[in-house]
């Protein structure tokens, strides 16, 4: 990297007229017969002058660090649209991009988007500074990963706070992301790119050895498995604060879900109070800065519908590192059309996992589960609290359901050392069966502000409905996870969390002509007939009789 300058006379430091900054950065590999050539050069000109403005925060949601300025000021200050700026106030800084205007704000004001506003403290009218940035350093650290090249820690770092710093948008930051479906990560860089997720963002202790399990997801109707899973092993006297993503590619994640019941956004100092008065948590990982970096990836993810295993390691591992989690059960379910296809995939990642987390410190244990058909009946927010809660109350429920959560539990509970192996899942069963996750449940939800009595009944779900019916007699023989997902999110999920999928029949069931197959919820009547297209198109269960075919 090469920064010129001008010297002045008498000057012993380069001169930068009128805070003129020309920053050049020269990239070269060398040809040969194995390798490709690549020259990169990029000259920025921008000004370096701060110059502070009268902000006030939008009342429209844009999804990115954005500010809008008056084309004069934009124009004094050498900047054009989508160009990056470093906000400044006080000791808090923030990167945003620059949308101009000639009437929404006056000169000297400024307009900024709420995720500007909550990082720095803005108030109705804050005074604060816009100091435009040429291209960081880290930018040649996603050149490298780009070409396949590998990336230092240090390099790694860089880009990671550059990340969460707010100086890249989403082009480079998916480029970032895709390029692993390429070039995938070594085992030190991946372990670089958890530790600096973990140290670009907040970090919560606790007195207790922390507990908690985690799926990888991928196959629908998963995220209510640790409705059941987490108050099960609370209710077995372990401490089990979990924190959950929402849903990248799948019609819930747990947040999603648990957030119908009650609140999931909590603050650090929330949380651990929760966790110290009921020994237990779900919430969402996003509002407590923890692995801050990852929240800004899986929104991108989500737009792409992609999830690439390093960085999908890397996300697990970094928030778990973050929360203080000294064991952890980790669920990687496996089957056509889940994310993990076969046990050799299966056995791989989990290698990944253990190894990675053998160098974090951290007791694992691997559960590879059957991902071949959805779990439960329900796929979607709304559907699947109403199924967690009913198993919960009964004390039995779908049996992929209801078995694998206390199989985790079970798990999570052998890795105290308070059962011997093997015989965890038994504890969890007796625990299930007197009423004591049940118990524990409630105690969750009221502690984290919801209604400890609400039943399955109180559930609003999607007032627009359609039920695919049987067209023989036969028995299901395959249900499609990727077709029951794809129809999930087309109606509406988990944004609305009304939205989703309800099975009728599994695998092995004997259906008749005309019996009901799937209803499809939502909250929007054009939602619902996209779900329907898509339904029609990919036969996401499919029923046969004893004749499947007839010659000539």
């Amino acid at each position: 990297m090469t920064v010129y300058g001008m010297m002045a006379p008498g000057r012993t430091e380069p001169y930068v007229s009128r805070f003129i900054y020309v920053f050049c950065v020269d990239y070269y590999a060398y040809s040969s017969p194995i390798s490709r050539e690549w020259v990169y050069r990029g000259i920025v000109v921008s000004h370096l002058e701060t110059k502070h403005f009268i902000a006030s925060e939008m009342d429209f949601d844009i999804g990115r660090n954005v500010i809008i300025m008056n084309e004069k000021d934009a124009k004094e200050l050498g900047l054009g649209p989508n160009t990056r700026v470093r906000l400044i106030k006080g000791d808090r800084t923030k990167g945003a991009f620059v949308a101009i205007t000639r009437t929404m704000v006056a000169p000297g004001k400024i307009l900024v988007s709420r995720e500007v506003a909550r990082e720095l403290k803005i108030g109705k009218e804050d005074t604060i500074g816009v100091k435009p940035v040429p291209v960081p350093p880290s930018f040649v650290a996603l050149q490298k990963r780009l070409h396949g090249q590998r990336l230092s820690q240090d390099e790694m770092y860089s880009w990671i706070k550059d990340v969460v710093d707010g100086i890249y948008g989403e082009t480079e930051i998916a480029a970032f992301l895709t390029s692993q479906l390429y070039y995938e990560l070594s085992e030190d860089e991946l372990h670089a790119l958890i530790k600096a997720m973990v140290e670009t963002g907040s970090k919560i202790e606790f007195e207790d050895t922390v507990y908690d399990e985690h799926s990888i997801g991928g196959v629908p109707g998963n995220s209510k498995v640790a409705l059941i899973a987490v108050p099960t092993v609370a209710a077995a006297g372990l401490l089990i604060p979990k924190t959950s993503s929402r849903a990248i590619t799948s019609p819930a994640g747990t947040a999603d879900t648990m957030e119908v019941l009650a609140r999931v956004d909590f603050s650090p100092e929330e949380l651990k109070e929760i966790a110290r008065k009921v020994r237990a948590t779900l919430a969402w990982g996003g509002k407590l800065n923890l692995a801050p970096a990852d929240d800004i990836f899986v929104n991108i993810e989500r737009k792409l519908s992609i999830d690439p295993w390093h960085q999908m390691v890397a996300s697990i591992l970094a928030k778990k590192v973050a929360m203080g989690v000294d064991n952890l059960v980790i669920d990687i379910p496996v089957g056509r059309k889940a994310k993990v296809k076969n046990m050799k995939e299966a056995d791989e990642l989990a290698g990944l996992f253990i190894r990675q987390a053998a160098r974090l410190g951290m007791g694992i244990r691997v559960a590879i589960t059957f991902g071949g058909q959805p779990i439960g009946r329900t796929a979607g927010p709304a559907l699947e609290a109403k199924e967690a809660l009913q198993a919960l109350i009964n004390r039995r429920g779908s049996k992929s359901l209801v078995e694998k959560a206390l199989s985790i539990a079970g798990l999570v509970i052998e890795l105290s050392g308070k059962v011997p192996s093997g015989q965890g899942v038994e504890v969890a069963k007796e625990i299930f069966e007197k009423g004591l996750s049940y118990e524990k449940f409630k105690q969750i939800i009221e502690a984290q502000g919801g209604d400890p009595n609400v039943k399955p009944e109180d559930i609003p779900i999607g007032q627009h409905t359609y039920t695919i019916e049987s067209p023989i007699e036969g028995a299901v023989t395959h249900i499609d996870n990727a077709a029951i997902t794809a129809i999930a999110r087309a109606a509406g999920a988990p944004f609305d969390k009304a939205a989703g999928v309800y099975l009728h029949a599994k695998i092995g069931y004997r259906v008749n002509k005309g019996d009901p197959l799937l209803t499809i919820y939502s909250s929007s009547a054009i939602r619902l007939q996209e779900a329907l297209n898509i339904a029609s198109k990919y036969s996401p269960i499919i029923v046969e009789g004893m004749v499947i075919k007839t010659l000539p």
